[in-house]
């Protein structure tokens, strides 16, 4: 089972980039993207009908043009469900979970935290929300595979400043210290099992274009319950692949769906 999460800033523009070309050539059984930016009805047919996949999309309800993540999968989910089930989250359209027989994946955009004290705010409670839906998914039986835009670095390896970021919403220690407790509840960052490297990003400033210096930031991952630890078999970044300022991650392991 081949999976690819990618934050595409803009599916509309990741389109004209030549999205559907990446997604056919790789090959997938799931793809999820996120930071989609837009409402079905607005999308090529192409883009919605990719051949052999079938697409789910969930928008943002608050603003148009915002947010948003969907689904590409070559197996037909059990169900969709868009949300947490909280409206003050729900409303931005950030979170589907995609069910299969005994597995719950997780499509997630989580919130930026850079705006103001009062979005800090917001991403961490959405992070306590999430966190507390993915461990009683696991506690009521289920596998769970988590991907998205995570909008935080987890350790100072994962970006290519952290002394200087160490005050900047993306590297807060309480944003970090989110990560730890995740992990210490039973899910394993996946990347991490098979590259310990340094300087292996996933975003990177436009404006400044540290894509071509590689001044980056991981905050892209792939999270699985410790159950799925076993069955992972790679897990890895493909940095080369433009369209975005993020690159597509993707995560392979020995199941079915």
């Amino acid at each position: 089972m081949r999976l690819i999460c990618w934050n595409v800033n803009g599916i509309r523009a990741a389109y004209k980039k030549g999205l559907v070309d990446f997604i056919l050539r790789d090959g997938a059984d799931v793809v999820c993207l996120q930071e989609t930016k837009a409402e079905v009805e607005q999308l090529p047919k192409d883009l919605v009908n990719i051949p052999g996949y079938r697409s789910h999309f969930v928008s943002s309800m608050d603003k148009k043009g915002y947010s948003g993540v969907c689904m590409y999968a070559k197996h037909h989910p059990l169900k969709v469900v868009p949300g947490l089930g909280s409206e003050r989250f729900d409303i931005e359209g950030r979170v589907q979970a995609i069910h299969f027989d005994d597995l719950v994946i997780f499509n997630v955009y989580f919130p930026n935290g850079k705006a103001s004290p009062e979005r800090l705010r917001y991403k961490m409670d959405f992070y306590e929300e999430f966190g507390d839906m993915a461990k009683r998914t696991v506690d009521g039986g289920k596998h769970v595979i988590v991907c998205g835009d995570v909008n935080t670095a987890h350790k100072e390896i994962d970006l290519a400043r952290p002394k200087e970021n160490e005050r900047i919403s993306g590297f807060l220690p309480e944003e970090r210290q989110w990560i730890d407790r995740f992990l210490a509840c039973g899910f394993v960052d996946t990347f991490r099992m098979f590259d310990p490297s340094p300087e292996r990003y996933t975003w990177w400033d436009m404006k400044t274009k540290a894509r071509e210096r590689n001044v980056g930031w991981r905050i892209d991952y792939f999270f699985v319950d410790e159950g799925l630890r076993k069955r992972c078999r790679d897990a890895f970044i493909l940095p080369d692949v433009q369209g975005s300022d993020h690159c597509p991650i993707g995560l392979e392991l020995d199941m079915e769906v």
